[in-house]
């Protein structure tokens, strides 16, 4: 039962990660913590995203912005190895903390101000991308910061979506092969990700079908609710302990 549970719940991951264009880590990696230990979380996600990614980009292949997935990717596969190398050695303790802090206050100034944008320079893609892959190698999920830089953008939706994969595949891809040398994931958590290549396949599908029914004056709004949302569950799932125990 824990695994039919698991299974549903990484197909609504992975459908709300399609239409919020950040991918499924988001809402993934606070479910899987709740079913396995933190390394296993890594590595699971990791590979699981690998094959999410390439769903996308084979339904999004047509919507790629390649100037700004070089922008940012480049930046987040270096990072993304150095956070990856970095679970390896130390242990934050209140990394899921400050991350769901630094997401709610960040969506929700957005949400504040809607009119406000970024300009898509070198130096922002830069510096978001370069955040967010440490962020997605070191706690797990960096999705939400490159949300943020590209929800700014006002990119259209399927543009805004198909970039995002791209990107998100040469991060995944880079962190997997840490993960796995480093013995992230068992030979359990390998059958398991059988069955989450067929989520991924099925839920980028749904994804997509529920993305081209939303306006996109609409988008831009429900990307940054979604964040917001993910914000306050990794605040509540990393402050709850602290607090029980207290």
């Amino acid at each position: 039962m824990n695994i039919i549970l698991f299974t549903l719940l990484a197909l609504i991951a992975e459908v709300i990660g399609t239409i919020g264009g950040f991918g499924s880590s988001m809402f993934f990696v606070p479910i899987a913590g709740f079913f396995f230990d933190m390394k296993t979380v890594l590595g699971i996600t990791a590979i699981f995203h690998v094959f999410s990614n390439i769903s996308k980009l084979v339904l999004f292949r047509r919507h790629i912005d390649w100037r700004v997935t070089l922008a940012f990717g480049i930046p987040s596969v270096v990072f993304v190895i150095i956070g990856a190398w970095l679970t390896t050695v130390i242990s934050f303790r209140f990394d899921q903390l400050v991350l769901g802090i630094f997401l709610i206050t960040f969506s929700a100034t957005l949400l504040a101000r809607p009119s406000f944008h970024l300009r898509p320079s070198l130096t922002t893609s830069t510096v978001g991308g370069g955040l967010a892959g440490f962020l997605a190698g070191f706690v797990g999920t960096g999705g939400a910061v490159r949300g943020l830089c590209m929800a700014a953008y006002d990119l259209e939706k399927n543009l805004f979506v198909g970039t995002s994969a791209a990107i998100d595949l040469g991060v995944d891809v880079s962190r997997a092969v840490i993960y796995t040398e480093s013995g992230y994931v068992s030979q359990a958590g390998y059958q398991l990700i059988i069955a989450l290549i067929l989520v991924s396949v099925v839920g980028s599908y749904i994804g997509k079908i529920l993305l081209q029914k939303i306006e996109q004056e609409n988008f831009r709004r429900i990307v940054l609710l979604l964040i917001l949302a993910v914000g306050i569950t990794v605040l509540i799932k990393s402050a709850w302990p602290l607090i029980t125990t207290a």
